[in-house]
Protein backbone atom coordinates (compact mmCIF):
# COMPACT_ATOMS: atom_id res chain seq x y z
CA UNK A 1 0.00 0.00 0.00
CA UNK A 2 1.59 3.58 -0.96
CA UNK A 3 1.39 6.16 1.53
CA UNK A 4 0.39 9.90 0.69
CA UNK A 5 3.02 12.58 0.44
CA UNK A 6 2.00 14.73 3.06
CA UNK A 7 1.45 11.77 5.83
CA UNK A 8 4.01 10.30 7.91
CA UNK A 9 3.62 6.39 9.45
CA UNK A 10 5.90 5.30 12.01
CA UNK A 11 5.40 1.36 12.91
CA UNK A 12 6.86 0.49 16.31
CA UNK A 13 6.05 -3.11 16.27
CA UNK A 14 2.17 -4.17 16.36
CA UNK A 15 2.06 -0.13 16.89
CA UNK A 16 1.20 1.86 13.81
CA UNK A 17 1.17 5.68 14.07
CA UNK A 18 -0.21 8.10 11.43
CA UNK A 19 -0.05 11.42 10.97
CA UNK A 20 -1.61 14.15 8.66
CA UNK A 21 -2.64 17.65 8.49
CA UNK A 22 -5.51 16.98 10.75
CA UNK A 23 -3.58 15.39 13.25
CA UNK A 24 -2.75 11.96 14.55
CA UNK A 25 -3.99 8.50 14.76
CA UNK A 26 -2.08 5.51 17.02
CA UNK A 27 -3.60 1.86 16.70
CA UNK A 28 -2.12 -1.47 18.00
CA UNK A 29 -2.83 -4.13 15.63
CA UNK A 30 -2.72 -7.69 18.66
CA UNK A 31 -3.23 -10.11 15.44
CA UNK A 32 -0.97 -13.24 15.78
CA UNK A 33 0.11 -14.02 12.86
CA UNK A 34 0.35 -10.96 10.95
CA UNK A 35 3.29 -8.41 10.23
CA UNK A 36 3.62 -4.98 9.48
CA UNK A 37 6.65 -3.52 8.24
CA UNK A 38 7.89 -0.41 6.14
CA UNK A 39 9.94 0.58 3.44
CA UNK A 40 10.50 4.21 2.02
CA UNK A 41 6.59 4.95 1.22
CA UNK A 42 5.33 2.14 1.28
CA UNK A 43 3.47 0.07 3.69
CA UNK A 44 3.54 -3.87 3.75
CA UNK A 45 1.50 -6.26 5.79
CA UNK A 46 1.88 -10.13 5.66
CA UNK A 47 1.08 -13.06 7.42
CA UNK A 48 3.34 -16.14 8.28
CA UNK A 49 0.83 -18.82 6.55
CA UNK A 50 -1.35 -18.92 3.81
CA UNK A 51 -4.49 -19.94 5.26
CA UNK A 52 -7.78 -18.09 4.86
CA UNK A 53 -8.53 -16.60 8.10
CA UNK A 54 -5.02 -15.14 8.32
CA UNK A 55 -5.21 -13.71 4.68
CA UNK A 56 -8.33 -11.79 6.11
CA UNK A 57 -6.62 -10.29 8.95
CA UNK A 58 -4.35 -9.58 6.22
CA UNK A 59 -6.74 -7.42 4.68
CA UNK A 60 -8.65 -5.75 7.49
CA UNK A 61 -4.75 -4.59 8.99
CA UNK A 62 -4.48 -2.72 5.60
CA UNK A 63 -8.06 -1.45 5.92
CA UNK A 64 -7.38 -0.18 9.12
CA UNK A 65 -4.39 1.65 8.14
CA UNK A 66 -5.99 2.84 4.67
CA UNK A 67 -8.94 4.18 7.25
CA UNK A 68 -6.83 5.84 9.41
CA UNK A 69 -4.32 7.85 6.72
CA UNK A 70 -7.58 8.79 4.87
CA UNK A 71 -8.90 10.27 8.48
CA UNK A 72 -5.78 12.25 8.99
CA UNK A 73 -5.88 13.65 5.68
CA UNK A 74 -9.53 14.44 5.28
CA UNK A 75 -11.45 13.36 8.49
CA UNK A 76 -14.70 12.06 8.85
CA UNK A 77 -18.73 13.22 9.17
CA UNK A 78 -21.36 11.64 9.77
CA UNK A 79 -24.91 13.39 9.80
CA UNK A 80 -27.98 12.38 11.78
CA UNK A 81 -31.39 14.16 11.89
CA UNK A 82 -33.84 14.48 14.40
CA UNK A 83 -37.29 12.92 13.64
CA UNK A 84 -40.31 13.82 15.94
CA UNK A 85 -44.15 13.56 15.48
CA UNK A 86 -45.76 15.20 17.93
CA UNK A 87 -43.46 15.95 20.84
CA UNK A 88 -40.86 18.29 20.21
CA UNK A 89 -37.22 16.82 21.10
CA UNK A 90 -34.47 18.90 21.83
CA UNK A 91 -30.66 17.85 22.22
CA UNK A 92 -27.40 18.84 23.41
CA UNK A 93 -24.06 18.59 24.20
CA UNK A 94 -22.89 18.61 27.57
CA UNK A 95 -19.10 17.71 27.93
CA UNK A 96 -18.47 14.36 26.75
CA UNK A 97 -22.51 13.25 26.68
CA UNK A 98 -25.22 14.31 23.89
CA UNK A 99 -28.77 14.58 26.00
CA UNK A 100 -31.82 14.07 24.31
CA UNK A 101 -34.56 15.80 26.39
CA UNK A 102 -38.97 15.48 25.72
CA UNK A 103 -38.04 12.27 23.56
CA UNK A 104 -41.58 10.65 22.97
CA UNK A 105 -42.83 13.12 25.97
CA UNK A 106 -40.31 11.14 28.41
CA UNK A 107 -39.53 13.19 31.27
CA UNK A 108 -36.11 11.72 32.03
CA UNK A 109 -33.58 12.50 29.37
CA UNK A 110 -31.67 10.23 27.00
CA UNK A 111 -27.76 10.33 26.89
CA UNK A 112 -25.36 9.25 24.57
CA UNK A 113 -21.73 8.88 25.62
CA UNK A 114 -19.05 10.87 22.33
CA UNK A 115 -16.25 8.51 21.96
CA UNK A 116 -12.84 9.75 21.95
CA UNK A 117 -12.56 12.98 20.24
CA UNK A 118 -14.85 13.22 17.93
CA UNK A 119 -17.29 16.15 17.87
CA UNK A 120 -20.99 16.30 17.86
CA UNK A 121 -22.13 19.70 16.52
CA UNK A 122 -26.37 20.21 16.88
CA UNK A 123 -28.02 22.91 14.49
CA UNK A 124 -31.70 22.89 14.79
CA UNK A 125 -32.72 19.14 14.12
CA UNK A 126 -29.38 18.55 12.23
CA UNK A 127 -26.24 16.75 14.33
CA UNK A 128 -22.98 16.13 12.48
CA UNK A 129 -20.06 14.32 14.16
CA UNK A 130 -16.37 15.03 12.90
CA UNK A 131 -13.12 13.63 13.71
CA UNK A 132 -10.18 11.71 12.27
CA UNK A 133 -10.49 8.47 13.95
CA UNK A 134 -13.46 6.07 11.83
CA UNK A 135 -14.12 4.31 14.69
CA UNK A 136 -14.79 7.00 16.86
CA UNK A 137 -16.88 9.01 14.94
CA UNK A 138 -19.07 5.73 14.08
CA UNK A 139 -19.31 4.69 17.39
CA UNK A 140 -20.33 8.13 18.67
CA UNK A 141 -23.13 8.48 16.23
CA UNK A 142 -24.35 4.64 16.99
CA UNK A 143 -24.70 6.09 20.17
CA UNK A 144 -27.16 8.99 19.76
CA UNK A 145 -29.17 6.66 17.61
CA UNK A 146 -29.52 3.94 19.61
CA UNK A 147 -29.75 6.01 22.88
CA UNK A 148 -33.23 7.29 20.18
CA UNK A 149 -34.27 3.69 20.23
CA UNK A 150 -38.01 2.48 20.33
CA UNK A 151 -39.07 -0.41 21.81
CA UNK A 152 -42.26 -1.51 22.15
CA UNK A 153 -44.04 0.55 19.76
CA UNK A 154 -45.01 -0.23 16.04
CA UNK A 155 -42.25 1.74 14.03
CA UNK A 156 -45.18 2.88 11.57
CA UNK A 157 -47.06 4.97 14.27
CA UNK A 158 -44.45 5.99 15.85
CA UNK A 159 -41.58 7.16 13.54
CA UNK A 160 -39.56 9.72 16.39
CA UNK A 161 -35.88 8.70 16.88
CA UNK A 162 -32.44 10.14 15.68
CA UNK A 163 -31.29 8.69 12.23
CA UNK A 164 -28.08 8.74 10.60
CA UNK A 165 -28.47 9.77 7.02
CA UNK A 166 -24.83 10.34 5.49
CA UNK A 167 -21.71 8.65 6.50
CA UNK A 168 -18.88 10.15 4.15
CA UNK A 169 -15.97 12.42 4.50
Amino acid sequence: MNVPEDVSIEIMGKKVKVSGPKGSLEKEFLLKGVKIGKSEKKIKASSESERRKDKSLVGTVIANIRNMISGVIEGYVYKLKIVYSHFPVTAKVEGDKVVVQNFLGERTPRIAKIVGNSKVEIKEQDIAVTGIDLDEVSQTSANIEQACRIVGFDRRRFPDGIFITSKGD
